[in-house]
């Protein structure tokens, strides 16, 4: 079949089915996991935001980074979360053509300006430990804002192109989607024409978005542990691992889950033990990282104790 060929979309909505194959038990028992890591996540990211926001001895590269980073954390389960509780409390599934377009283009958005942000991290941490005579006159506060602004913009662009092209592709068949929200595999599955470009794009996009940077952020640590090998302190070489100890491991969950489901051009093979990744990345990640880095972070803690007893 020729792509597009004298075939146009009849589809005006989709019917989200993630869970709709579970016992009744079995999604109260979901929709308490999804509103209980949706509450937990506001409120540690929130608390995160406004520690660094009011501390003024916070007001440096590491932490305006964070604070960035716990509100790309609140904004992806933001995306997700609600209108899968949503479901779940009207058992109304559908979910409109625009509006389907519009989670897809938000989430990604932000997932992909996520894995570019924590690229950003990594080289903060690799000019601190690596190079901290020079750490201060290259990553001012307006470098720190200028790779902010850069990576939603870089994550918008790719994401806006990718919704654009597969919201351009006939949908004339099933308009069932078995996932909790509007993800680009199980969308790509019900188009009735041919979808290998398209794949192939997803492909290429999710390799610029996440394989280079991931492979930047691995050269980084590579130069971090060299660096940190050659320092004769223990407390320094503490010192240096802790600050670098919570970065590498949302790093390694975000990435690991992530390029397990989008790198792979099988778009048609989206079962159930890809939406339980998908589950992990959406939902249990934004509630793992803020507990990562508060729970290791002295400054943090200090900070939030210091406001407490006030």
């Amino acid at each position: 079949m020729e792509r597009g060929k004298n075939l146009k979309t009849n589809i005006t909505e989709f019917l989200l089915l993630g869970f709709s194959d579970l016992q009744a038990e079995l999604q109260l028992t979901v929709f308490l996991f999804f509103l209980s890591a949706y509450l937990l996540t506001l409120f540690c990211n929130i608390l995160i935001i406004v520690i660094i926001t009011i501390d003024f001895q916070l007001h440096v590269p590491m932490y305006l980074f964070l604070r960035n980073l716990s509100f790309l954390e609140m904004c992806s389960i933001t995306v997700t979360a609600p209108k899968a509780m949503q479901i779940f409390v009207s058992g109304d599934k559908s979910i409109s053509f625009l509006g389907c377009a519009s989670q897809m283009l938000v989430f990604f958005t932000v997932a992909v300006s996520e894995c570019l942000f924590l690229t950003v991290m990594a080289f903060d941490r690799y000019l601190a430990i690596c190079c901290p005579l020079r750490y201060s006159s290259i990553m001012s506060k307006e470098t720190c804002h200028c790779l902010t602004v850069a990576s939603w913009l870089v994550g918008f662009l790719l994401t806006l192109g990718q919704t654009i092209f597969i919201f351009s592709l006939p949908f004339c068949a099933s308009n069932h989607i078995y996932h909790f929200f509007c993800d680009i595999p199980p969308v790509l599955s019900l188009a009735c024409t041919n979808i290998f470009i398209n794949q192939l794009s997803v492909f290429i996009v999710c390799s610029v978005a996440a394989v280079i940077p991931f492979l930047l952020i691995l050269c980084s640590y590579a130069n971090i542990a060299y660096s940190i090998a050659l320092i004769k302190s223990t407390t320094g070489r503490h010192k240096a691992i802790s600050t670098c100890g919570s970065h590498l491991t949302s790093v390694i969950l975000f990435y690991g889950t992530a390029m397990v489901v989008y790198l792979r051009l099988n778009a048609q093979e989206f079962g159930g033990i890809n939406r339980g990744i998908a589950l992990f990345y959406c939902i249990v990640i934004p509630v793992i990282n803020p507990l990562i880095y508060s729970l290791k972070n002295k400054d943090l803690k200090s900070s939030l104790m210091k406001y407490i007893e006030i």
